[in-house]
C-alpha cells in the first residue's frame, strides 16, 4: 500500500481568495464602483459608509477604483486587494441594479433590482439605500445589515431620530423621554413628565397621531418598554410609596403590579427576546442593581452584583435581540462605563473605557450598542462594535441622551 498523499489545502489569501466569504474576526475588502448619473455620488458614498459602518468589511475607497466599461480587471482588482465589487446602476425607472462581483471567482455572487422611492436625498430615498446595503451584507455573511434602522433619543425634553449614518436629525414629538421603538418600528412609546398626570404616551410616527397609555395624577409614570410581540406595555410607576414595575396591555386595561419594592425603586425594565422575562434596576439590596424575573415578577434573580464585589451601581440594562447578553452602566472608580453580562456563564465585559458612558440600547445586530458618552466634552450618542471596541460619533450639537435603537425598518 503506497503512503497517503499529503493533499495541500489552498489557504485564502487577501486578493487571490477562492470566494468570496464572511468569516467572524475577519474583515473582506469590498470596493463600491463610482455610480454614475443623477445622484451617484451620493449612493456610493452612502453605501461605503453602511459598509463601513457594519464592521465586518474593510471599504476600499472608490477613488482608487479602476475604470470599469466593460469586462471586470479582475487581476487589477485583486491586486488592489478587493474580494467583492459592488456595482450600481441607476435605471431609467429610478430603480437601481446591484450586482456583486466575486474577485476570487472571477464571477457575479448575486445581482438584483432595488426600487427608490421619488425625492432623492430624502429620509425616505435615504432609508431605501440602507436597505440596498443591508441585502448586500447579507449575501456576503448570511445576515441583514443594520443600515436600515434609526435611533431615537431625548434631546432638550423631546424625543428626536437620527439615521444609524447620523443622518436626518429630526424631532418627532413636542414633550417627552426615554422612548422606545415598537416592534413594528410603526411607532414611538415614551413619557412625559409634566408634573400632573405624568403619562406614558404614543406617537405613530407614520401618521402623527398620539395616544395616552397610562397616566394618573400625583404619579410618574417612566422607563417604558414594549414587549417583542407588541403586546404588552411595562413601565415604572413612582409615588411617595416607592417606585415599582407595572405591566398592561398596549391596546388598554388596568395595569398590574411586577414588583413588590415596599419602598424601594425598580424601573427602566427590558424584555428577554421571546418576552417571558424582564430584566430591570432595582435598588432593594441598598444600592442599584440589575434583576432579572419572569414576566408576573416571580423568581427574582441578582444578576449583576456576584461579578462586581464592592461596585455598588449597575443600572440602565438592556437585553440583547440575541438574548446571550445584557449591556448595562456600572460605576468603575467613580464613574460610568458600559458592561455586558453573559446569561449562561455570567462572565462580564467591559465595553467602553473613555470618558462617562451609559444608557446602552442594542442594535438588531446584537453586535452593536448605541450609548450615551461625554468623551467628545458633551454629552452625545455613540455607537460602539462590541467585537472590536470601535466606537463612532451618531449626535453632535445640544446635549442628547437615553437613546432606543429600532428594529430593521422597511422603506416607506
Amino acid at each position: 500500500m503506497s503512503a497517503p498523499v499529503p493533499v495541500l489545502l489552498a489557504q485564502p489569501t487577501k486578493g487571490v481568495s477562492l470566494g468570496l466569504q464572511y468569516r467572524p474576526g475577519e474583515k473582506s475588502a469590498l470596493i463600491v464602483l463610482p455610480v454614475r448619473g443623477a445622484n451617484g455620488d451620493s449612493l456610493t458614498t452612502i453605501l461605503s459608509r453602511d459598509f463601513d459602518f457594519s464592521d465586518r468589511f474593510t471599504v476600499v475607497s472608490a477613488s482608487a477604483s479602476p475604470a470599469v466599461t466593460g469586462a471586470i480587471n479582475w487581476a487589477l482588482f485583486a491586486k488592489l486587494g478587493v474580494d467583492g465589487i459592488v456595482q450600481v446602476s441607476v435605471l431609467p425607472s429610478g430603480w437601481v441594479r446591484v450586482i456583486l462581483h466575486d474577485v476570487g471567482l472571477k464571477s457575479v455572487r448575486n445581482q438584483k433590482d432595488f426600487p427608490l422611492p421619488a425625492g432623492a436625498l430624502s429620509p425616505a430615498w435615504r432609508l431605501a439605500v440602507h436597505g440596498v446595503a443591508d441585502a448586500v451584507e447579507e449575501w456576503i455573511t448570511g445576515q441583514r445589515g443594520i443600515a436600515q434602522t434609526r435611533i431615537a433619543f431625548t434631546r432638550a425634553g423631546r424625543v428626536w431620530t437620527v439615521d444609524s449614518d447620523g443622518a436626518n436629525v429630526i424631532p418627532v414629538t413636542a414633550s417627552g423621554m426615554s422612548p422606545q421603538w415598537l416592534p413594528s418600528g410603526r411607532g414611538i412609546v415614551y413619557t412625559v413628565l409634566d408634573g400632573v398626570r405624568n403619562p406614558v404616551m404614543f406617537t405613530d410616527l407614520a401618521t402623527g397621531a398620539q395616544r395616552v397609555l397610562a397616566s394618573a395624577p400625583g404619579v410618574e409614570h417612566t422607563t417604558p418598554a414594549i414587549s417583542p410581540d407588541g403586546r404588552t406595555l411595562l413601565y415604572a410607576r413612582g409615588s411617595d410609596s416607592g417606585t415599582d414595575l407595572f405591566a398592561q396591555p398596549f391596546d388598554g386595561g388596568a395595569p398590574r403590579r411586577v414588583t413588590v419594592g415596599r419602598g424601594r425603586a425598580s424601573a427602566q425594565p427590558t424584555f428577554s427576546p421571546d418576552g417571558q422575562r424582564v430584566a430591570f434596576m432595582s435598588d432593594r439590596s441598598g444600592h442599584p442593581e440589575v434583576y432579572i424575573s419572569d414576566l408576573d415578577g416571580t423568581n427574582v434573580e441578582l444578576l449583576t452584583a456576584a461579578a462586581f464585589g464592592d461596585r455598588d451601581y449597575r443600572a440602565g440594562p438592556d437585553w440583547s435581540p440575541d438574548g446571550r447578553l445584557v449591556a448595562f452602566q456600572s460605576r468603575n472608580g467613580g464613574t460610568f462605563q458600559i458592561m455586558t453580562i453573559n446569561l449562561r456563564d455570567q462572565s462580564v465585559r467591559q465595553v467602553t473605557n473613555d470618558g462617562r458612558n451609559d444608557d446602552p440600547s442594542w442594535a438588531p445586530d446584537s453586535r452593536h450598542v448605541v450609548l450615551t458618552s461625554n468623551r467628545s466634552g458633551t454629552r452625545q450618542l455613540w455607537v460602539v462594535d462590541i467585537e472590536t471596541g470601535r466606537a463612532r460619533q451618531l449626535t453632535r450639537g445640544p446635549e442628547t441622551r437615553l437613546a432606543a435603537w429600532s428594529p430593521r425598518l422597511q422603506a416607506q
